[in-house]
């Protein structure tokens, strides 16, 4: 199953220094993520000054369950309560953009 995840961060005078301290953790967790094939796309959201202000990940799991246990429960953003709201949508990724780059580069 695939799902669109958007997490939206504080707006708080911290937002920004919270999500910097648990940026490095995350883009790490989203490399494993992503060599797992379960992080098929992901980008930041920025806010009218160019800053980072939020995320969105196109992701594949097993359910919803999956995706919260595996992921969203150990998600530095989360545990570092970067994201103040987090939406999680099923989605259905265009199979043209679901195949690996690498799958691409072959023909």
């Amino acid at each position: 199953m695939q799902f669109i995840v958007t997490g939206y961060d504080g707006k708080d005078t911290g937002a920004l220094d919270r999500r910097m301290a648990a940026r490095q953790a995350h883009l790490a967790m989203a490399g494993e993520m992503s060599e797992k094939g379960k992080w098929l796309y992901a980008a930041a959201i920025l806010n009218e000054e160019g800053k980072m202000a939020g995320s969105v990940i196109i992701c594949e799991f097993d359910s919803r369950q999956a995706l919260e246990k595996d992921w969203l429960e150990k998600e530095p953003y989360v545990l570092g309560k970067v994201w103040e709201k987090i939406e999680i949508s099923r989605a259905q990724v265009a199979p043209f953009c679901a195949r690996p780059a690498k799958e691409w580069e072959r023909e």
